[in-house]
């Protein structure tokens, strides 16, 4: 007995599997290994210990004659945290299918977890059927894996419908809910949970705050996102690189570039992440130059770029017109760094040259890739052709995009609006037809706006807002004061139809007015004083004819207005946009 308690006492202090194979050999040649408390302390070291062996879990478990739920739990649950979750399901199936032992509240949170990396939906539901009659959903941590692992699979409601019925709720739970309707992109259910969360008087973590900025940052909510920056620094949450990253995207993506930089220039620690997010977050804006700037920064610290820092760099030489950079750093992916380009690195460079008017060069790179068919880089090289006029290279993508079975009403017109501009009213006539005959949906288009901490949401001709004449009203003095200062609505000869129409979120030519950042700017004006600057969060590109507006507005009411579209930041002010008229 005092042998076994040496054992024992020796793997309580074991820190590696070198120290542990030792102790191991030692416990076989005296004949202790068949004890179950000092097998199952090997097993756990091995299949729980970040220092432990898997494989060697696996053998020691297999050497276990009748293993105890203890024993069971310790090999799920390496498993569920493995890259390898779906053995922990059949470890399960199997302890279940020998009625070996009966699982409790530990088996069914490790499962759970499993079930949540393996996107094993059906098994998820299985395993609740069996907690409801073990009568183990009374058991937080239970619940909570199980709120996580349908929120993970897909089925908010269902998740959201269980944590409602949750008697009892700990910051774990929360942060499960808030993290399962970030992830899953309903953000505005993410505050919502917030706020109720607050009332529960449960303190958010950090963990609660990089959910919250991930939404903030989807939302455009910059005011909010400063609350939340503001509730980190009181906290000491800023030295958590995960914070630190979420705060540069959320900043980024609402637009405050400045605030962007200056998180990053603060933070102590910094991984791979912190520096893709700054450089992505200038490439979407784009800062080129600046993108360059850190990534070459970035390399003289001795941090390795991967390909998501490639997707900043090009999207940043891209709309900043650098081809010869762009080029540059497309091959330095595959030279220096063994990085094989995905379609978004490819989609950057045909979207660049095409920017450049080197469409042989753009149509060159799309049909020497692997992914020829991909209807990205088709879409991409036919948006460039909207730049450029470019009718027959149009047709080149538009028809490779029937080829593939892929094209949309975004794309029909698109090509409408690049008939349009040369006069060619057979074709624009043909675009219509085929979105008629063709069944063809249009992609409705919204707006967000964030005023005095809530977030607006517009769609086009939207009648729908409560304070709709007010914002009808703003609208008719904000195009009569852009008029004063030149702003003429920008039409095609195409029956009323805009020349961008490709990017409108109607067919209707008689809509300009109602489109839905038109509706999001007006509010804006309307309910905050003179100076402030309108950030404004859009699903569809921006249309040529609200460009212009927002160009005139800025300089009319003297604000500047930050629009992020599907594609890129738009900083307007005195009558300028950054991107130059070139998006």
């Amino acid at each position: 007995m005092i042998e076994i308690n040496n054992f024992l006492t020796s793997l309580q202090g074991c820190n590696s599997m070198q120290k542990l194979k030792k102790i191991h050999a030692q416990i076989y040649v005296n004949g202790c290994h068949s004890y179950p408390s000092i097998a199952e302390k090997l097993l756990n070291f091995c299949a729980v210990s970040v220092s432990g062996d898997l494989s060697y879990a696996r053998v020691l478990f297999g050497q276990i004659e009748h293993p105890l739920v203890s024993a069971w739990n310790s090999i799920i649950r390496g498993y569920s945290r493995s890259p390898f979750p779906f053995e922990a399901i059949l470890l399960y199936n199997r302890m279940i299918q020998e009625h070996c032992c009966r699982p409790d509240n530990y088996t069914f949170s490790f499962l759970l977890k499993a079930c949540g990396k393996a996107k094993a939906d059906k098994k998820c539901r299985e395993a609740h059927g069996s907690i409801i009659r073990q009568g183990c959903l009374s058991d937080v941590s239970v619940c909570t894996n199980l709120v996580r692992s349908y929120g993970v699979n897909g089925s908010v409601e269902t998740a959201k419908k269980l944590f409602d019925e949750m008697h009892e709720k700990d910051l774990v739970a929360w942060n499960s809910m808030i993290s399962c309707c970030s992830q899953a992109g309903l953000h505005t259910e993410t505050m919502e949970i917030y706020d109720q969360m607050r009332t529960s008087s449960v303190e958010p973590d950090e963990f609660t705050v990089v959910s919250l900025l991930s939404s903030c940052a989807h939302l455009g909510a910059l005011r909010f996102g400063v609350e939340m920056h503001k509730f980190a620094e009181e906290n000491g949450f800023t030295g958590n690189v995960f914070v630190g990253n979420a705060l540069i995207d959320m900043y980024a993506k609402c637009g405050s570039l400045e605030r962007a930089c200056q998180v990053f220039s603060r933070m102590k620690r910094k991984d791979l992440s912190t520096w893709n997010s700054i450089i992505v977050g200038l490439g979407v804006h784009g800062c080129g130059d600046g993108a360059i700037g850190f990534f070459r920064q970035m390399l003289g610290e001795g941090v390795r770029p991967n390909s998501i820092t490639f997707i900043g760099l090009l999207s940043g030489c891209s709309h900043q017109g650098l081809v010869n950079e762009g080029v540059e750093y497309f091959h330095m992916m595959r030279s220096e760094f063994c990085l094989n380009p995905g379609t978004k690195h490819l989609g950057c460079m045909v979207d660049l040259f095409g920017r450049a008017g080197k469409f042989e060069d753009a149509l060159h790179l799309i049909e020497n890739s692997d992914t020829a068919d991909d209807p990205i880089l088709w879409r991409t090289l036919l948006s460039a052709c909207r730049i450029h006029k470019n009718v027959a290279m149009g047709e080149v993508a538009l028809r490779n995009l029937v080829r593939t079975n892929s094209q949309n009403a975004g794309d029909c017109l698109l090509m409408s609006g690049i008939y349009a501009d040369t006069g060619d009213m057979q074709g624009v006539s043909r675009m219509r037809k085929m979105i008629k005959y063709q069944g063809i949906m249009t992609t409705p288009g919204w707006s967000w706006i964030e005023i005095d901490g809530f977030v607006h949401k517009f769609i086009v001709d939207d009648k729908s807002h409560k304070d709709i004449k007010e914002i009808h009203s703003k609208l008719k003095e904000m195009i009569q004061k852009a008029a004063l200062t030149g702003y003429v609505e920008e039409r095609s000869s195409a029956s009323g139809v805009q020349s961008t129409v490709e990017y409108s979120e109607e067919w209707k030519g008689n809509s300009n007015n109602y489109h839905s950042e038109k509706l999001a700017i007006a509010f804006g004006l309307a309910r905050t004083p003179p100076g402030t600057t309108l950030r404004i969060v859009k699903n569809l590109r921006v249309c040529r004819d609200c460009h212009l507006l927002t160009k005139f507005i800025s300089k009319a009411f003297d604000r500047k207005i930050v629009v992020r579209d599907r594609v890129r930041f738009h900083h307007f002010k005195d009558g300028i946009c950054s991107c130059r008229d070139f998006w």
